[in-house]
């Protein structure tokens, strides 16, 4: 039995199979972590979501900032822009009962010596608060008046964490650190907006540093697996696992698997032209 964690798939069905059948992955005994961001840009958002649902326990999924996009699109919240590709899920006839498992999933996920979520986690929470943290997100996603939370979930604001924050902006700040965040400032707030908030570290905001290099991160007792940053692409530590190598911009599929560390990469071809990080 092996457990491979894969990087952002974002509709890419045709490289993730190809990958699995590369590392010889046996849905009966072996494992996938997937980091987010199943759907959207690539051009089979439907058939990755069919297939990951359908392996059952074989697959473990934390949810991305593109899936979140998804879950708002399927209630009518959030605005569609021209590089979505999404419209074949909504238009599916078990679209609703995709989009229905997908939001099911949790933020964070934490087995043993690893803990997994799409983005990061903020520098002052420990791997418990966090997954406790993830845990009040998904009641309210999973909660019969979701839909009030999917109506305030998305915004910038607030963009520092304190343990006093209640109602929709204590929601929002763990769905932006988990989903959104690159780069924090020196105080451990986020910095999502600035110029330079998605380019890799060398070319990063001012003052600003990756979240996972932060001094005194409570979180570094774990190995944290995280996607969500083509531009830093696959990098791995003793404490980080970063697993999005731009599969979707023509870069490569990773996984790594978990009980040796072993990297298993694929070239993939470009699905939608790359633009600038700024």
């Amino acid at each position: 039995m092996a457990t491979y964690a894969i990087g952002d798939i974002q509709g890419c069905y045709d490289p993730l199979r190809r990958l699995l059948d590369y590392i010889g992955f046996d849905p009966a005994s072996d494992c996938l972590w997937f980091v987010g961001d199943l759907v959207n840009r690539g051009p089979q958002s439907l058939e990755v979501l069919r297939f990951v649902r359908a392996l059952g326990g074989a697959a473990t999924v934390v949810l991305g900032n593109h899936d979140l996009h998804l879950v708002m699109q399927a209630d009518g919240y959030g605005k569609a822009n021209s590089e979505d590709t999404l419209s074949t899920v909504l238009a599916a006839s078990d679209g609703n009962e995709l989009v229905t498992w997908l939001r099911r999933c949790p933020l964070f996920y934490v087995e043993g010596e690893y803990a997994m979520v799409h983005a990061g986690v903020m520098p002052m929470w420990s791997v418990e608060l966090a997954r406790r943290l993830s845990d009040e997100v998904h009641e309210a996603l999973i909660a019969q008046n979701y839909r009030d939370f999917l109506a305030r979930m998305w915004g910038s604001e607030p963009e520092a964490w304190s343990d006093g924050l209640t109602g929709w902006d204590r929601l929002r700040v763990i769905v932006n650190a988990m989903t959104r965040m690159r780069y924090c400032r020196p105080d451990g707030s986020m910095e999502l907006r600035a110029p330079g908030a998605k380019a890799p570290p060398e070319r990063g905001p001012a003052s600003c540093v990756p979240w996972f290099d932060m001094p005194g991160r409570a979180s570094a007792d774990h190995t944290i697996i995280c996607g969500h940053w083509s531009a830093l692409g696959f990098r791995q530590s003793e404490n980080l696992i970063a697993l999005d190598s731009g599969c979707l911009w023509g870069g490569s599929l990773t996984a790594v698997r978990l009980e040796d560390r072993r990297v298993f990469q694929l070239p993939c071809v470009r699905q939608v032209e790359p633009h600038g990080w700024e």
